[in-house]
């Protein structure tokens, strides 16, 4: 990236419904500053097109923030996500930690860090299709075509958090441990209810009940707070049930709500009903300030060669735009532009099937000239 990481970029244009956007910008490792440099651009050209002020201000979290302060996500790095009004975040990780078990300090603690210190409590992974990658996708057309659903994931507890955790010392027992409060349940039951208020009124528990007793409280409280939402249908689901029933009939999910673990393994296993993981943006709602990311990941194999596919982080503004801002508006034109993109084959080697491929910056410039226009 061009901008020093400290600097402070603001689009100022005179009107009336003017809105300040103070956004942190998190690129991290591997690919990431190469998608967020689109993912900014195009931020940058909705701000304009709408008449938004925007101010952003770069921090660095991974493997690049071991090298540089020690740790994967600095205080600083930190102080600045609690005074912005969202965080755009690109990806950590990196082969030469990836590669050494005996690394004391690994990018993914600074991932699971920030998730915490911000209060991240649910990860919203939205499932759609789109008509032409729908051929790439594993599944039969006719399962997936017209699939739309959310994944809601409880983030900040469960067996990633629980203590104790560790292993034994001489290095033969291992030990995790599960762990959940009423309050974490309840929060973001309540929170996919709201959703599936605003969708097609059905939500999905998703436990393993009989067998864990953390799956229990989930499923109790999961009855208790049903009632209060009469319109919405809910369903319970054992995880294995669920990880076939995404496979066969992903169009009976409307809102899918889960623990942490479960969540994780699920909403990857979703991502292939897309036909791509460089199309799958996420949220991560908190009680402090909101991350907005792509789901794939640093690529590190793609570093450098502009052919990474920024359409998951560009997706990932749009979720910004509508989750940390209420701007449905400038979010959906967004939609529109990536659908475009798509539709006029103006995509990266991963999605291409045998077309043309464009260029990391080329998809990126080609979206945000839809926008301008």
């Amino acid at each position: 990236m061009s901008e020093n990481n400290q600097n402070v970029y603001t689009v100022c244009i005179s009107n009336s419904k003017v809105r300040t956007l103070n956004i942190a910008i998190l690129p991290g490792d591997g690919i990431g500053p190469e998608i967020m440099v689109q993912g900014l651009n195009v931020t940058r050209s909705i701000c304009n097109k709408f008449g938004h002020k925007l101010n952003y201000q770069f921090g660095t979290v991974g493997a690049c923030a071991i090298d540089a302060l020690g740790e994967p996500y600095p205080k600083v790095t930190h102080e600045l996500c609690m005074k912005s009004d969202a965080v755009l975040f690109g990806a950590i990780g990196d082969p030469k930690y990836d590669n050494n078990p005996a690394a004391k300090v690994r990018p993914e603690q600074g991932l699971l860090k920030m998730r915490k210190d911000l209060g991240l409590y649910a990860n919203i992974r939205p499932v759609t299709t789109f008509p032409s990658l729908i051929h790439k996708s594993p599944l039969r057309a006719e399962l997936i075509d017209g699939a739309d659903f959310m994944c809601i994931r409880e983030l900040t507890g469960g067996i990633y958090f629980g203590r104790p955790q560790g292993r034994s010392e001489d290095g033969n027992t291992a030990y995790d441990t599960c762990v959940y409060t009423r309050e974490e349940v309840e929060r973001i039951l309540h929170l996919a209810y709201k959703y599936a208020l605003q969708r097609n009124k059905k939500v999905t528990m998703v436990d393993k009940a009989n067998v864990l007793a953390s799956s229990r409280l989930w499923r109790q409280i999961t009855q208790e707070i049903a009632p209060l939402y009469p319109d919405v249908e809910t369903e319970y689901m054992f995880v294995d049930n669920a990880a076939m029933r995404i496979i066969q009939w992903p169009k009976s999910f409307d809102v899918l709500v889960t623990e942490n673990l479960f969540g994780d393994i699920l909403t990857d296993e979703a991502s292939v009903i897309t036909g791509s993981l460089g199309m799958l943006p996420s949220a991560s709602i908190g009680i402090h300030t909101s991350v907005f990311e792509p789901i794939h990941g640093s690529y590190p194999q793609a570093t450098g060669k502009n052919i990474a596919n920024p359409l998951a982080t560009i997706l990932s503004a749009a979720l910004m735009f509508e989750y940390a801002f209420g701007m449905m508006e400038e979010g959906a034109l967004i939609r529109q532009a990536v659908t475009a993109s798509m539709d006029a084959g103006i995509v990266t080697e991963d999605i291409a099937d045998g077309g043309r491929t464009y260029k990391t910056t080329e998809v990126g410039e080609w979206i945000v000239d839809y926008i301008s226009k």
